[in-house]
């Protein structure tokens, strides 16, 4: 027996293992077409947070029926047993009618100083005519997949709290019916979605191994493992995402795997100007590296350069008198393998994000990432995030990025496709560079033989391969949180939500009801970001234009599994560069809107800044 999403199931014998390279490409299309199971009992967290709101105003309170609620302390396989509580009553209306349950109002609830942390300061204004809603920046698009009843629901589910004495109802499930409750140790962020089908996990086991493998230089005698190159950055995904986590910045000359460096110009004329404007360019390559620097070459070949960092020490005074020593890091490029960069190159340096919720964060409406949008600051609450929008290179529809640390990519599945032209060198379906990222003053690199196979079609990795690496992309779990019903986390979420830092971070959405794979619809999710574009200040500007971002505009990381990173990735490195050796390094380092947040945390008592970032280690 084991236990999943709470629930006792019977363990089912999986799968037995498949040699990928040699049955991988005979898969049909349709093996990526997979079954929508239906949702039901504890799947849909939506309706049942709602079923237990309205019985609890129904019921006066807690007593003899009340549904039982998680109090965020979750069973885990070791045995631990879970907290129940009564519900607690809400602000509830029941379907088709007009009276409202009373609110309980705890003594211990503390006001809020953000417009996601407590009464809206839109709340004035007059309501949007037509199908739309007030949002931060005015009125904004409604979800088309829900009816009014459920629009209402939704607004409920998703409002911030004001009472942190306790809690929050699934606050523990941070990917609703899809979180693991996997033991936490290393493979943690390993673990695929807790409702995912069982007919589905064989495509999940069969990404997983196509994430993880390791691709050789062509010709190679293993055709379907060939293709690498000429100029790459790693060898598998793996390489960058270690145990599906986060990356860290070099230590030492050969360390340098899990981070790379973008190479990008401004655009030098007004026809380029108009392919940024038109969303048809995210900016420009430098005219012989390309968009990445590639520190790894096939034999024979040249590769283009390694980057050296050292840091400068720059010391913080916090409230009390403790000081705190950031590190600024500073980048030298040696050994150019193909003459001098382009004198307007900028270089910016990334570290692999961690992988877990890429699915749900693609579930998410756009409506509603639109309806934190606020790039005029209306609102006036000195945060004016605004949407990434991308121009798809094959319908030429615009679309919201959600993906990068610039919000550069719309959808996984192009994610995934650039990664692998640029990163690894291999051609796919929607990208099909299968000499990479060789560009055409790089004449050797461009002549050396590729794994295309005209037996398996035009590229390297035919649509099977993309298809099964994003699926498992996209059914990589998020762990259940820990301690979230303690006293030390809850006065951290208090401090965190008072210092104004959800004016970015917003806690919690619910996914489309219409989304393709049902497992992933309608989920409450608390992944703690707006997904949107925002200036962090020049001590953090990269000098690099990407798309509608400037320099100093970052998309905000979601920050579920942050608690975990020391233990699935050894380390505690944050940021876009990992300049940050601690959260509280990566908190001091923010700037521009999230000044404010960062003065308030910085003026914090000493055990203040311990509680906030005990809450942070609990998501």
């Amino acid at each position: 027996m084991s236990r999943k999403a709470g629930r006792f199931q019977k363990v089912r014998p999986g799968p037995s293992p498949m040699h990928v390279t040699s049955r991988l490409l005979a898969l049909p299309l349709a093996a990526l077409g997979l079954t929508a199971a239906a949702m039901g009992g504890d799947a849909n967290l939506v309706a049942k947070a709602e079923a237990n709101q309205v019985a609890t105003a129904e019921s006066g309170g807690a007593g003899v029926g009340t549904p039982l609620c998680p109090a965020g302390h979750l069973p885990h396989k070791e045995g631990d047993r879970p907290e129940v509580k009564p519900c607690p009553t809400v602000t509830a209306r029941r379907p088709g009618s007009n009276s409202t349950a009373p609110v309980q109002v705890n003594s211990t609830a503390h006001p809020q100083v953000n417009g996601l942390s407590g009464a809206s300061p839109l709340a004035d204004l007059p309501p949007c005519g037509g199908d739309a809603r007030q949002g931060r920046g005015g009125c904004r698009p409604e979800r088309e997949d829900l009816s009014e009843h459920d629009r209402a629901r939704v607004r409920t589910v998703t409002r911030p709290t004001t009472d942190f004495s306790k809690a929050e109802q699934f606050e523990a499930l941070s990917a609703g019916a899809a979180t693991t409750i996997a033991p936490v140790d290393r493979q943690v962020f390993s673990q695929f979605s807790a409702n995912l089908p069982f007919e589905a996990e064989q495509n999940f086991k069969l990404g997983k191994a196509l994430f993880e493998k390791l691709w050789v230089s062509s010709p190679s005698s293993t055709q379907a493992s060939d293709g690498l190159g000429p100029l790459y950055n790693a060898r598998s995904c793996e390489s960058c995402h270690p145990r599906d986590g986060r990356g860290r910045p070099p230590e030492g000359a050969s360390d340098s795997m899990s981070m790379f460096y973008r190479l990008a110009r401004a655009p030098r004329d007004d026809a380029e100007r108009e392919m940024i404007a038109s969303h048809t360019a995210l900016n420009f390559p430098d005219p012989v590296y390309g968009a990445q620097l590639q520190d790894s070459a096939v034999p024979g070949l040249a590769a283009e350069g390694r980057v050296a960092i050292t840091y400068t020490e720059e010391r913080v005074r916090l409230a009390g008198g403790e000081t705190v020593s950031l590190r600024k890091p500073h980048y030298t490029i040696a050994g150019l393998g193909y003459g001098p960069l382009d004198p307007t190159t900028t270089l910016s340096p990334r570290v692999a994000s961690p992988m877990i919720g890429l699915g749900l964060i693609e579930t998410i409406h756009e409506a509603d990432i639109f309806a934190l949008a606020d790039p005029e600051d209306r609102d006036r609450d000195g945060i004016s995030g605004r949407p990434a929008l991308i121009r798809d290179a094959k319908t030429g529809t615009m679309m919201l990025g959600r993906f990068g640390w610039k919000a550069q990519s719309p959808t996984l599945r192009r994610q995934t496709a650039d990664a692998f032209a640029i990163d690894i060198g291999l051609s796919s379906p929607d990208d099909d560079r299968s000499h990479g990222d060789c560009t055409e003053a790089q004449t050797g690199c461009r002549a050396f033989p590729t794994g295309v196979q005209e037996r398996l079609g035009p590229v390297e990795a035919p649509d099977p391969v993309l298809g099964l690496v994003t699926f498992y992309a996209s059914n990589l779990a998020v762990p259940a949180r820990r301690k979230a019903s303690f006293p030390e986390t809850l006065r951290g979420k208090r401090l965190f939500y008072e210092s104004g830092c959800t004016g970015c971070h917003a806690p919690k959405f619910v996914t489309r009801r219409d989304a393709s794979h049902k497992e992933q619809a309608f989920q409450l999710i608390w992944p703690y970001s707006d997904f949107l574009l925002h200036d962090m200040g020049e001590a953090l500007a990269d000098g690099q234009q990407v798309g509608v971002a400037d320099s100093r505009e970052w998309r905000t990381p979601p920050l579920w599994g942050i608690g975990l990173t020391q233990t699935v990735s050894g380390h505690t490195f944050f940021l876009h560069d990992g300049r940050a050796r601690n959260l509280a390094e990566a908190i001091l380092w923010h700037g521009g809107e999230a000044e404010k947040a960062r003065n308030a945390f910085a003026a914090l008592p000493k055990d203040d800044r311990k509680a906030l970032i005990t809450f942070l280690e609990s998501l």
